[in-house]
């Protein structure tokens, strides 16, 4: 299932350096599958001719066949259908349940995993924060989407939105992870609203509770969520003092008319 596409939003924007457009381009950076493709094919069309150029290589690099398997999936929008069909390229049959269980994997990944050979080397020794301070942004972006699950954890409170955003644009990210994040109070309000906005991730009962008791998470969302709690959370929300008072009042509300209905 296709969520929200955080980095690629940026790209849509035109909020991309150069540098960063490029590795994109070369397929280095490698976010989830939908993202890569989505962002090749805005860079085909890149005011700058290398760019549009490396990018149209990139995608024909691309193993035809895992293409028409990805665009055999009922979410991907007709735009991207379409543009590949002008390449030749069509979906591929009703693909089984194996093949479109978890579409996260990047279809090319044309850079190593520096981050993590990082843990294998002299480099280890130094504390993870120290080493991603010392990192370029481009190494950091690169950290975000293919470093290990510590880098994340620090990389996700990065004051730069495009890191986090890469952050939760990583194949390697688990649930396990987001939960985790929609506890945390030292997060961006955009990281909290992509979780609220993904599908997949409000699959767990964990990361909605942790969403809607967070204060950080935008009142709305929060709102939003609180009629999937059960009514023991939802009491406790009523007395809450570490989130909004609109959402305490909202609680107490539903609180009230639950014992009225007694």
């Amino acid at each position: 299932m296709i969520g929200p596409t955080p980095l690629l939003d940026f790209f849509k924007r035109g909020e991309v350096a150069r540098d960063v457009r490029l590795l994109a381009a070369q397929g280095a950076l490698a976010p989830r599958a939908y993202e890569q493709l989505a962002i090749l094919v805005l860079l085909v069309e890149d005011a700058d001719a290398e760019i549009r150029q490396i990018a149209d290589h990139t995608l024909s690099a691309i193993p035809q066949a895992a293409l028409a398997v990805f665009l055999a999936r009922s979410d991907v929008p007709i735009g991207m259908r379409e543009f590949f069909a002008d390449r030749g390229i069509f979906p591929d049959e009703i693909p089984t349940i194996e093949q479109t269980d978890d579409p996260e994997d990047p279809l090319i990944d044309t850079a190593p995993d520096e981050p993590d050979a990082l843990e294998e080397s002299d480099e280890a020794r130094k504390g993870v924060v120290q080493r991603l301070a010392e990192m370029s942004f481009t190494q950091r972006l690169k950290a975000a989407i293919k470093g290990t699950r510590e880098m994340r954890s620090i990389l996700i409170r990065d004051t730069n939105k495009m890191i986090a955003a890469a952050v939760m644009s990583s194949p390697r990210l688990t649930d396990s992870e987001v939960e985790s994040f929609a506890r945390m109070s030292s997060v961006g309000e955009e990281v909290l609203r992509m979780i609220g906005q993904n599908r997949r991730w409000l699959k767990s009962y964990a990361v909605v509770v942790a969403l809607t008791k967070n204060s950080k998470t935008p009142v709305a969302t929060s709102m939003h969520l609180m009629s999937r709690l059960s009514t023991r959370e939802v009491t406790m929300l009523s007395v809450d003092r570490n989130v909004p008072e609109a959402l305490r009042r909202a609680a107490r509300a539903k609180v009230e008319e639950a014992t009225r209905r007694k």
